[in-house]
């Protein structure tokens, strides 16, 4: 088993990141990481913005040790105080929520943070303030990200130019349009409601795990050398 800790600074090996979706009845949050995990995500970001700072303190202890257990990375959205408080791997902030560099005075340098951005000004801004990583989005139209056009796959090929951290492509890629999104340049890529509301959450993580994969394959074959 990998320890996550030693892998918090290398992604390098990083390429299904899952941000959870509010469960289905009957399930729980921890049900759906513990599938989504062993389908093979190798990040797994909490995100509920309804339920309780005690809940949530809870809930990402909970998940903390269901990552822990196969290897994946666990990071909390948005509250960097919860997440301190859990011990968790790290967080992930959004252009409104706590500036990275606030997030990092107070995580220091042992968690990782990521955070949210959707044009090169802002990419640039984060890894300037100290982010480890950050995600490059929404590449697709996606309800989850009502307010935000779709800045589409030419915004991967200029943050594979520019951007000297690993970015996570996000925003409505599921099984039928990830291929293009690797193809485009992007290494790693993040899904919602493609693992989260998948019937077989595992089945969809593998599924989408190997697409990846083979779609990397291909790029790489076609490059110049």
């Amino acid at each position: 088993m990998t320890d996550p800790r030693k892998r918090l600074f290398d992604l390098s090996d990083v390429s299904l990141y899952f941000v959870t979706t509010p469960p289905w009845e009957g399930t729980s949050y921890a049900d759906q990481v513990a599938r989504a995990c062993a389908g093979g995500v190798d990040i797994v970001q909490l995100r509920d913005k309804k339920i309780s700072t005690r809940e949530l303190l809870r809930l990402a202890k909970e998940l903390q040790a269901i990552c822990d257990r196969t290897g994946a990375l666990f990071v909390l959205n948005d509250r960097v105080d919860v997440a301190l408080a859990a011990d968790v791997d790290g967080v992930h902030v959004g252009q409104e929520d706590l500036p990275v560099r606030h997030a990092r005075a107070l995580l220091g340098h042992r968690k990782l943070i990521g955070c949210s951005t959707h044009s090169t000004a802002q990419a640039l801004a984060a890894v300037g303030d100290g982010a480890d990583y950050i995600s490059c989005g929404p590449i697709f139209a996606t309800p989850t990200k009502p307010d935000y056009a779709p800045v589409g796959l030419e915004l991967i090929k200029e943050y594979k130019r520019l951007v000297r951290i690993p970015f996570v492509a996000i925003g409505g890629i599921d099984l039928g349009n990830v291929d293009r999104a690797v193809a485009a340049g992007a290494d790693r890529v993040a899904v919602v409601r493609a693992v989260g509301e998948a019937t077989d959450p595992a089945a969809a993580a593998r599924a989408l795990k190997d697409k990846i994969s083979k779609a990397k394959a291909q790029r790489l074959a076609v490059a110049p050398n």
